[in-house]
Parts: structure tokens; sequence; C-alpha cells
């Protein structure tokens, strides 16, 4: 069974003139940045965290633009955290954009409207800001005349050769994110949502976001954006430090020690709290489908099982459906019992791997163990593709498996052969 390390943080080009010079990566590099779980213990859920109520304020005579600011005097980062969630940095207020930089050595703003000149922005309590009436679709970096950095808040983004580019208020396609969305028992953590030309037919949550449209991601990353067929929205959702334990349906022994066990409440999160997000913002107008791999995969089968009648299709790639058996002395429930034991169920189901060998029960616990020298859980899937067909489904229709022989257990093997998962949700 390949038990992979935590992986962390498609290419969309901003046709832009965007200086060289700088943070490659465009948002790293600042410590105000709010990508990650850091700061993020408090598990606050997006509808729990809207922008104050700014009665007191209107009925004071404030403008939006006054009582944005006095949220950011009050607490910069919290302030930006507030209005990101349903507006989206720049925030639109009277007269143009309000374009906020919380990195004190950034304090101008450039991009398409000025040649990249870089305007001056106001220096306040911890932070600059400018309202700029700048055309939709405008591409811009925070500056301080030589060094550019994408901004770190910005809802809507994409790549160019220089890396993170922040956009504003774009036609589609393009990149969108939701910073710290969480629930009481997930850390919360950013969703990348790649919203497609219209219209929009199908709608995929996607495991493991930090590797599916970054360039900078291991391996090169997924490049998801050169795999999906026309008007497919993906929702990426990052990982966290607890990846282990959020993607696995039920504990096991690694190294010693006894991990996992929290993918249905992973689940619950998903389709109570995320879920409600993007109909929010996106609607839900066609199939619903979940995708991911090793792990990633894993869950994303977890999900489906746990909400079947939410969830048109799943799709695994080198899943870690062995999981539960890794120790036979504390064998619990794996995936592929779990299928088994149920029953035929509604979700179409799509289940890969590469790597090839002999399949044999070596620990006799039921669960076919992998050659170590040519493992992307190959045997795993094997036998999860034939409890499938033992119970009801049927090739072809509601479940498709494919092997890759001798593929890696990595995000360019993941990459070159995604879009055939993608075909058959497509085509549902």
């Amino acid at each position: 069974m390949r038990i992979p390390a935590l992986v962390l943080p498609v290419v969309l080009l901003a046709a832009s003139c965007a200086p060289a010079t700088g943070d490659a990566s465009g948002a790293g590099g600042s410590a105000e940045a709010p990508d990650g779980a850091a700061g993020a213990s408090d598990g606050a859920a997006w509808k729990d965290s809207g922008p104050p109520d700014a009665s007191a304020d209107a009925e004071a005579g404030l403008s939006r633009l006054d009582q944005v600011l006095a949220a950011l005097r009050a607490d910069p980062q919290q302030g930006m955290r507030l209005y990101s969630v349903d507006d989206g940095w720049p925030l639109q207020v009277a007269g143009g954009y309000l374009f906020v930089s919380t990195d004190p050595a950034l304090t101008r703003v450039a991009g398409d409207h000025d040649g990249w000149a870089g305007t001056a922005m106001h220096q306040d309590a911890g932070f600059s800001w400018v309202v700029l009436a700048v055309p939709k679709g405008d591409h811009y970096k925070f500056t301080d005349g030589t060094t550019y950095k994408a901004d770190p808040w910005s809802r809507s983004y994409s790549y160019d050769t220089n890396g993170e580019m922040s956009l504003v208020l774009p036609a589609p396609p393009h990149l969108d994110r939701y910073f710290q969305i969480g629930d009481a028992a997930m850390q919360a953590r950013t969703v990348r949502v790649y919203v497609p030309a219209p219209p929009v037919t199908h709608e995929l949550y996607a495991e493991d976001g930090q590797n599916l449209f970054d360039p900078a991601a291991p391996w090169g990353g997924w490049k998801l954006e050169d795999s999906l067929p026309p008007g497919m929205l993906v929702i990426g959702i990052d990982n966290t430090p607890a990846r282990m334990d959020e993607y696995t349906q039920v504990p096991d022994v690694i190294s010693g020690q006894t991990v996992g066990g929290q993918a249905d409440a992973y689940a619950d999160f998903l389709e109570s709290t995320l879920r409600p997000l993007i109909r929010k913002h996106y609607g839900e107008p066609g199939p619903v489908g979940l995708m991911g791999s090793s792990l990633g995969g894993l869950v994303s089968l977890e999900i489906a099982y746990r909400y079947p009648k939410q969830f048109r299709f799943a799709a695994s790639l080198s899943g870690t459906v062995g999981w539960g058996s890794i120790d036979p002395a504390t064998h619990n429930q794996t995936i592929i019992e779990r299928y088994r034991d149920a029953g035929h169920q509604a979700p179409v189901l799509y289940v890969d791997s590469g790597g090839s060998g002999s399949c044999v029960d070596s620990d006799g616990d039921g669960i076919f163990d992998d050659d170590p020298n040519a493992s992307d859980n190959y045997c795993e899937n094997q036998q999860m593709h034939t409890a499938l067909l033992s119970v009801g489904y049927t090739d072809g229709q509601d479940v498709f498996y494919y092997w890759q022989s001798g593929a890696q257990h990595n995000e360019a093997a993941w990459a070159a052969r995604v879009y055939r998962p993608l075909q058959v949700f497509a085509g549902l």
C-alpha cells in the first residue's frame, strides 16, 4: 500500500505586462498571507464570519468605505477575512475598487491600469489602501517599485510566467478562492474554484486543491485546467496538516502510531458547510461529483458512500483503498469491505492505479498486498474493482476501472490520465 507524504500546495496564462522582478510565486513570502491552516484553529465556518453589522455606522452616516476602513483599523487581518467571504478583494466601493495591502513593504498597486508603474496607496494603521476606478479583468500586483507580489487576499487570480497574478472581477475562465473555510470539526482552509466559460454543466469537488492548478506544485501539479471538459466547475479543497486524519474513514496504525478516522466529519463539512457556500456564489445547475488521488481518492469514495444520493460521481486515482488493513493486528473496515458490505450504491464510480506486480494476501487480513517495489496501490484497487462487480456494478456503466502499467504515485502521473475520469463525469 502506498502512503504518500503530506503534499502542500491550471495553469491559466495572464496576458499582462507584469514585471518579472520580485517573488516569482506571487503571493509567497508574506507573513500576512491568508492561505493555509495557520491561524485556523478557531474552526470558524464561512457562514458565521460575514462582515459586522453596519447599521450603527449607517445611522452615523458612514459610507461603505468608511465602514470597511474602520473594521481594518480595528484588526487588519480580521477585517480582510470578514470582507473576503461574501464580497472578495478588491472590494467594490463608491468610485471604484478598494485595494488593500497588509504588507508594510508594499505600499503601491501596479497593473494594467497604470502600465505597471505603481500607484501610491494611503498608509494607514497596519495596512495601505487606495480606491481606483479600474476596468473589470485588470491584472494587478502590490509593489515597492522593485518587488512585485500578487495580492494574497484577491478573490480572483491566475498564473503567468512570473507566478501568481491577481485579477479584478475577470470574465471566465479564471480561478477564485475563499479563505479559512471550516466548521466546528474541520480545520479552516483555502478553497479554490476554477470557473469555466459558461454555461456550467457539472460541478466537481476535488481534494488536495493546492496541487490542482498551481504550476509550482509538486511534480508540476495536475495542470487540471488543461484536461477539463467545457462547462465543468471545479472546487479544489486544500488539504491541511491533518490530511491523514481527515481523508481516512477509520483509524489505522502507521509506524506504531494510531492515526485517521475523521473522513465522515470531513464529508459532513463538505456537504453542510462548503456546498452551501458554492451554491450561493455559483449555483448548482448540473450533476455534482467528487475526485481525488491517493488518500484523496479514498476520501472521495467515503464521501460518496456517506452521501450516496447527493453525489452523482466519485473518482479515485491510485486511491489508498486498503486503509484500515495496514496493521493486521488492528484491522478496521477498509473502503473495499465497506462498499462490498453495503451493496450497490447510486454514484457512478471510477477507480484506477498504476503500478504492477503479484497480488497476494500475505498477512491474511483479506486485503491484497502490493509488491513494494512496484506499488501504486495496484493490488488493492484491483480488488476494489472486483468487489464492486460482485455486488452488482457493471463495467462501463456505473463503474469504470483503469490500470496504467508502471505509472508512478505522483501528480505528474495523475495529470497524465485525469482526462479519463473527467470524460466519464462529463458524460453523465
